[in-house]
């Protein structure tokens, strides 16, 4: 359902992730379902991310009770987070991917310094998971903010889509026109959704996702805005391996598509780590799964040799901010890292 006037019509849109932020919000991991047999291994990674982005912003972490929250108080504490810089909120979850079941956060260009957020509807990517609680989190933050909130009563997730914050979207049909989304949308009408909840002019679909992804293809594992013209996006090198064939197809739509502008823009490749497996399941591993706050790019790392190599590429990408690698081998087992975990709110 699109209201009118349109929350777009309105002024509202997303910016860039590269903006300025007023914190980042995130979910703090408790499925075990999630991580089976191993999720004690992820925080050492987690606390970490956690402990970088202290440094440099707010972070507000949902947890599920009082409990919780003096865990992970304590935790974060022998971390060496920044302490100041951490709030808490009893919002209950199923699960971590605040990317996902968190809100999009939107400013208005018409009124500085206004803000709101789209509340769309979470169905754990196509019903795969238990959401009750996830989809709540949205109206949790919006009351506690006290800011407005869209509610466009259609199923949409934050890693499924990214913007250069200058009218442009990036998204894919394996996601978005999945039927475990919207079976009574056709893609014309979820282009409806996107522009006016999101503010954009311009969609750019690429296709399928790389192996081993639960969440049909989300594009923050293929291909990310690091600038308004410039996308950086995945690409296999082995011509043997499954990601192969899907990769090489979503970078000649790139190489051919234009911007809101009618710029063609500039495409810059960003390898893909080794394969990484546990118990004999392919993992999504990714380093298109960076997350861009403060001064800063975090990255995840494979424990590879491509580890150097994708730094170095985005370190050009991102000459003013600091890029900084966190190892996601185990985070990677919960088939997503530091991106689907976080979600930025601008300032």
């Amino acid at each position: 359902m699109i209201i009118t006037p349109t929350p777009k019509e309105r002024g509202f849109y997303m910016p860039a992730e590269w903006e300025q932020h007023e914190a980042t919000w995130l979910s703090y991991p408790h499925n075990e379902d999630s991580w089976p047999g191993k999720i004690e291994t992820i925080f050492p990674s987690y606390h970490l991310f956690i402990k970088t982005l202290t440094e440099v912003e707010t972070v507000h972490i949902n947890v599920q009770d009082q409990a919780m929250e003096d865990h992970v108080r304590q935790a974060l504490k022998e971390a060496g987070a920044f302490m100041v810089n951490v709030e808490f909120h009893q919002f209950p979850t199923n699960d971590a991917w605040c990317r996902d079941h968190g809100p999009a956060f939107l400013l208005n260009s018409k009124t500085p310094g206004l803000r709101a957020l789209v509340n769309w509807n979470h169905n754990a990517w196509g019903g795969k998971y238990p959401f009750e609680l996830d989809t709540q989190i949205p109206a949790h933050i919006a009351k506690k903010l006290g800011i407005t909130m869209f509610e466009p009563h259609i199923v949409m997730e934050g890693g499924s889509i990214d913007v250069n914050g200058n009218g442009d979207l990036l998204t894919t049909e394996s996601c978005l026109l999945n039927p475990n989304r919207n079976p009574s949308l056709s893609k014309e009408h979820i282009e409806e959704h996107l522009r006016a909840y999101y503010g954009v002019d311009n969609i750019i679909w690429l296709g399928d996702g790389i192996a081993g992804d639960d969440t049909d293809g989300h594009v923050d594992d293929l291909s990310r805005f690091v600038d308004t013209d410039v996308i950086v996006t995945a690409v296999e090198e082995d011509r043997n391996d499954e990601n192969y064939a899907p990769l090489q197809a979503n970078l000649k739509l790139l190489k051919n598509c234009r911007l809101a502008n009618g710029k063609q823009p500039t495409i810059v490749e960003l390898p893909m780590p080794s394969i990484v497996e546990w118990e004999g399941q392919r993992l999504p591993a990714s380093y298109a799964n960076f997350y861009i706050c403060n001064g800063l790019v975090i990255f995840p790392t494979y424990k590879c040799d491509n580890d150097t190599r994708a730094a170095y590429i985005l370190e050009e990408c991102f000459p003013t901010r600091e890029v900084v690698g966190i190892d996601s081998t185990d985070i990677i087992w919960g088939l997503g890292s530091f991106h689907c975990l976080s979600q930025q709110m601008p300032a």
